[in-house]
């Protein structure tokens, strides 16, 4: 047991001496050990030569301690932008080693210190950069779960040119990478249009609506990535001389639609994964079908835009704090596993209740009259339960 502990005291300080100054390798330690043993007879015996030795050997091992780390400062590291995925995709991690020297750089360790939950940080080493030249290093990371990821730390390490101690130094190359949840290919979704349908009803009793945004352009706005390209007017981006959005089929003929993640509440946790999923499907379905769709979430409030939405749905959690207030009184969709919450929803609205099996035989879904819903099962298909008739 002493053994063990004595193990890993010398590897924490081991590992602080190569971050912060040099650790001696096999051959350096050797070669330290047989200097000392050197300086000790030439004491002893008075012979010249083993002095000669002992200082050469001296002097080796002070020029293997300085030169690594002068090296591993002239390097310098960037990072370049890194694009959202999908889970199941590959991340692409490119990062550019550059050598601000005149000299060739030799025999360098490269690591990127990545979050543990996207795997063994890779290595890479780099036989030689010349001066003034830089090298490119690209990688591939798999991804299993949504997520926004973030680190800043990338490692240098090498112990050229003698080999006698290993130095290693950080540098700050801040990284973020996005997953964005999978997205299922709804074919159709009757909860969406039956949604979409009620509060068509609902504007259309209106008639000042009508009025004001029937056949009209309301206002122009600059384009946005993921905006359908027939939203466009040209003679206005011809006129700006950048990309112009109309505004005009935003209400998409009154059918509204608010999907809605109970992210305040707890979850089981592959329930609220399957609830994100059915959030992000629902929203590119209604987006689809020529409505004007927005999320809510108990920490972002109302959000709308592809990109936006995809994000939002990437980094949320449950259990999150109410930060933007209760979503709009009008129907919406209110994905959740806390059955109380469902007698407080606005009449006509949908709902999706994913049962926590934990407490579903004791917990009773209360008989609503004002609003319908689908039960979700995790025992059947997430995409054939969200293409069921309510």
């Amino acid at each position: 047991m002493v053994k063990p502990i004595k193990m890993k005291i010398y590897y924490k300080i081991s590992d602080w001496l190569e971050a912060n100054w040099v650790t001696p390798s096999y051959a350096g330690g050797l070669l330290g050990m047989l200097s000392i043993f050197f300086f000790g007879a030439a004491t002893n015996t008075m012979a010249g030569w083993l002095y000669v030795i002992s200082g050469m050997s001296f002097a080796l091992l002070g020029m293997g301690a300085v030169l690594p780390g002068r090296s591993l400062r002239q390097i310098q590291v960037r990072r370049h932008l890194i694009q959202p995925v999908t889970v199941n995709d590959y991340l692409t991690i490119a990062l550019t080693i550059e050598n601000s020297t005149n000299q060739p750089i030799a025999l360098v360790q490269l690591k990127d210190e990545i979050p543990l939950v996207l795997g063994k940080s890779p290595q890479q080493a780099i036989e030689v950069i010349p001066g003034k030249e830089v090298y490119h290093w690209t990688y591939h990371l798999p991804t299993k779960r949504r997520g926004i990821y973030r680190w800043h730390h990338f490692q240098l390490r090498s112990a050229a040119p003698l080999g006698l101690f290993w130095c290693r130094r950080s540098r700050n190359a801040k990284a973020t990478a996005i997953v964005y949840p999978t997205v299922l290919p709804l074919s159709n979704c009757p909860i969406i249009d039956e949604l979409g349908q009620e509060n068509s009803r609902q504007l259309n009793e209106d008639s000042r609506y009508l009025m004001a945004s029937e056949g009209l352009t309301r206002t122009l706005r600059p384009y946005r990535f993921g905006d359908p390209s027939r939203l466009i007017h040209w003679r206005s981006s011809a006129r700006y001389g950048e990309l112009r959005v109309r505004e005009l089929e935003v209400s998409k003929g009154g059918e509204e639609v608010i999907i809605c993640l109970d992210s305040a509440a707890h979850w089981q946790t592959d329930n609220f994964e399957a609830a994100v999923i059915a959030a992000a499907s629902l929203y590119f379905y209604a987006n689809r079908s020529l409505k004007n769709v927005q999320l809510w979430t108990a920490a972002t409030g109302l959000v709308h835009g592809n990109r936006v939405v995809l994000q939002t749905l990437a980094g949320v959690n449950f259990g999150e704090e109410v930060v933007s207030g209760n979503p709009s009184k009008k129907s919406l969709l209110w994905l959740t596993q806390d059955p109380v919450s469902l007698s407080s929803l606005p009449s006509g609205s949908r709902w999706l209740l994913w049962l926590d099996e934990s407490i579903s035989s004791r917990t009773e879904i209360p008989k609503l009259q004002h609003s319908s819903g689908l039960e979700i099962s995790s025992t059947q298909p997430l995409e054939f339960q969200l293409q069921s008739q309510v």
